[in-house]
């Protein structure tokens, strides 16, 4: 085979001569080599700063997108730039046989800004989830005495894309074709008290076999579908009525995005185990499990992850956290996510034959298609980049709304003139 690299001195240069500006863009050379397990829009981004980035042609994008709730600080931030040139020049990985102590000290950052007592760190949201998949199974054998134990999550919910996390997530789409699944977990209605109790009183009828129940705070892939107050209250009396471990995927939620550190802190309750990635590295891979010393079953040997926690991402994602505090961007994603909802349901005003509402907290909101419209959330999505707005659905009727939590007022201002620009001319093609 011959190497790319012998091909041309850089080998992003050959991605970038193959490109085209049209939505006709063809990256042959891409194409050719990478499985096409994604959709990608016709844009190849080469850079980015603040909440712009820019294409190899030169055109500049506001970004709404962030990685998908993922670049919290936004592109090239001067701390991000600072910790990764930092720790790369000290220390990148060693194994966690060894004692890590920028891990240690973004545990302690995590436990101090949460209710959890004990972090367990490891690549992504999808590992996370299975290391509280693990969890609670344990927990259900050592604590309850049930041989199979039962997690019960909710429809139209998302965990990931691991084997066990798709089976976790109440979508039948993510599931199709890799059967057999995962045994072991029980669907529910999101924010339905009722049909949550049923189910437990149901799966326990001869004795327990509930372990946990995992749900976002905030649906997110499942349409930006915020959490019920009084639902997760009485979630939460259930899990203590049955010892069960309420379990809350925090990953694209997490760390600020909602207006709070938490999304749960918007519900009133606490969890006994969290999950989060995305934001917590800013665009840096990690993830990690956080859990109450009361259900901390796990032994060495139970769990564990040859990348998570080491220096070079535990550095990063440690001056990402305290720049979120330090620069009062939890503050800045409440007061901009109002401003843009509140421009949101001017346009559900503008448009009342296209358009229902508007979900979300701080800065993850969805602008909600009506049913039965020809308008499609990707259709607009892909008007918008038209205009040089990048946006991402959720589903084919929510438009989703994930900017950096860095983002300015005036940058609000600019997404909802492009945006309804978007929709004008999407409309006008119908």
């Amino acid at each position: 085979m011959v190497s790319l690299k012998k091909l041309v001195k850089n080998p992003l240069q050959a991605f970038s001569n193959s490109s085209k500006a049209s939505p006709d863009f063809q990256p042959e050379l891409f194409d050719r080599h990478v499985m096409t397990t994604y959709g990608r829009f016709p844009l190849a981004l080469t850079r980015g700063a603040g909440c712009r980035v820019w294409d190899d042609k030169g055109n500049e994008y506001l970004d709404f997108v962030a990685g998908i709730a993922t670049c919290t600080l936004g592109h090239a931030h001067p701390v991000m730039v600072e910790a990764v040139t930092q720790q790369i020049q000290t220390l990148h990985h060693v194994s966690n046989l060894y004692y890590i102590p920028e891990q240690g000290a973004l545990a302690h950052w995590l436990t101090e800004h949460s209710c959890a007592d004990r972090v367990f760190f490891c690549n992504s949201g999808a590992e996370a989830n299975e290391a509280a998949i693990k969890l609670a199974r344990k927990y259900g054998h050592t604590k309850l005495g049930i041989e199979e134990p039962v997690i019960i999550t909710a429809n139209a919910s998302f965990h990931g894309r691991t084997l066990a996390t798709i089976t976790a997530t109440g979508q039948p789409k993510y599931q199709k074709n890799f059967a057999p699944l995962v045994p072991g977990f029980h669907y529910v209605p999101f924010n339905d008290g009722d049909a949550l109790e049923s189910a437990i009183a149901s799966l326990n009828s001869n004795g327990p076999r509930v372990a946990g129940i995992l749900l976002e705070a905030l649906q997110g892939e499942g349409g930006v579908n915020p959490g019920n107050v009084h639902y997760f209250q009485r979630v939460r009396d259930l899990c203590d009525r049955h010892q069960i471990l309420l379990i809350m995927d925090e990953v694209q939620v997490g760390v600020g995005r909602t207006g709070k550190v938490w999304g749960y802190e918007n519900l009133d309750i606490e969890p006994d185990v969290i999950t989060v990635a995305k934001g917590l590295g800013g665009g840096v891979p990690i993830g990690a499990m956080l859990c109450k010393s009361s259900c901390d079953v796990l032994q060495p040997g139970d769990h564990a992850s040859t990348y998570g926690g080491n220096p070079f991402v535990c550095g990063v994602a440690l001056a990402v956290c305290q720049t979120v505090t330090s620069e009062n961007l939890i503050a800045n994603a409440s007061a901009r996510g109002q401003q843009l909802r509140q421009g949101l349901l001017k346009l559900v005003d503008t448009y009342p034959d296209t358009f229902e509402q508007v979900r979300g907290w701080g800065l993850i909101n969805g602008l909600v298609i009506k049913p039965n419209v020809a308008v499609k959330s990707i259709d607009i999505v892909k008007a918008a980049i038209d205009q040089q707005l990048l946006l991402v659905p959720a589903g084919s009727n929510v438009i989703r709304f994930v900017p950096p939590l860095i983002v300015s007022e005036e940058d609000v201002e600019e997404a909802l003139k492009k945006l309804s620009v978007a929709i004008e001319n999407t409309l006008l093609e119908r």
